[in-house]
């Protein structure tokens, strides 16, 4: 009997493995086929954000374009598709050949188009961003030089830092300081109305908003976000303290007792979320997290 007994919960242990590791895979490709698949691409457009700091918005994630005299520093690249278009737009601004690019986190709409600037352009991230390209969580080229806590790039007398305060997006977000123009570009920390949460990147809504105070401690006034409008310092305190209530008011939820659907309802209905972006990545990382 003890025999049987143990066969039983060794099948049991067995099919509650494969749930589990079948959860996680749906996990992972659904935030995959997000940032993988994007809308049909429309155009690019350019916006002057400071004197030689520009934007290039549309078709993915928000990409900066830093003039200098001796070239130009790039952050993020959106998808693959956009290369070409992305690379016209920069020559729309100013004849100098991009020298770096600084990625922001691994996510395809932000780094996909690595695989086509690598040949010529030095691409520069957090060690955990390339880890979780070379383990394949997003498709891309991983960037050549990394950095765990901070990184700077110097080119035509000009500045620009990157800086790891933590865990948030994902586990290997970077922000971007030019500190001579005291604008930030904070990638998928700042994204939308309402936070993302890659849990198969490392993401944790917890650790959140203490990235973003540390981030706050840079002097800055200006802000570009991973997707949206630019804004200012104000903008990104909003933000924050909107991602603080949201943990509060899902945390109180899932500790309560309430189903996975219930809490998904609430954060609908309070706090903009949609059905094919953070109800089906976002929520389920969530309830083991906050639990």
């Amino acid at each position: 009997m003890l025999v049987q007994e143990r066969s039983i919960i060794r099948a049991m242990n067995r099919a509650t493995l494969v749930r589990c590791c079948g959860a996680a895979l749906f996990l992972l490709g659904s935030w995959a086929a997000y940032t993988q698949n994007p809308p049909a691409a429309g155009p690019l457009t350019v916006n002057k954000v400071k004197d030689d700091l520009y934007e290039i918005v549309g078709d993915g994630g928000n990409v900066a374009v830093y003039v200098t005299g001796d070239g130009v520093i790039m952050i993020d690249d959106k998808f693959e598709q956009d290369y070409a278009p992305i690379v016209e737009k920069v020559k729309s601004i100013t004849a100098q050949p991009v020298k770096y690019i600084i990625n922001t986190h691994h996510h395809a709409d932000h780094g996909g188009g690595n695989v086509k600037f690598a040949p010529t352009v030095e691409i520069i991230s957090t060690a955990n961003a390339r880890a979780n390209v070379v383990e394949k969580k997003q498709p891309g080229a991983p960037a050549r030089v990394t950095f765990t806590d901070e990184t700077s790039v110097f080119l035509g007398g000009k500045e620009v830092r990157a800086k790891y305060f933590g865990r948030g997006h994902t586990d290997g977000d970077a922000v971007i300081y030019f500190p001579a123009l005291k604008t930030i570009h904070t990638g998928d920390l700042m994204a939308g109305a309402s936070p993302s949460i890659d849990y198969p990147g490392g993401g944790s809504l917890i650790e959140w908003t203490k990235t973003l105070d540390g981030a706050m401690k840079l002097d800055f006034d200006t802000v570009i976000p991973g997707h949206g409008n630019v804004t200012d310092k104000a903008g990104l305190i909003a933000y924050r303290n909107n991602v603080e209530t949201l943990r509060t008011r899902a945390g109180g939820l899932i500790r309560s007792g309430k189903s996975q659907e219930e809490v998904g309802k609430v954060m609908q209905a309070e706090f903009g979320w949609t059905p094919a972006n953070q109800i089906t990545w976002s929520l389920p990382g969530m309830m083991t997290e906050l639990k």
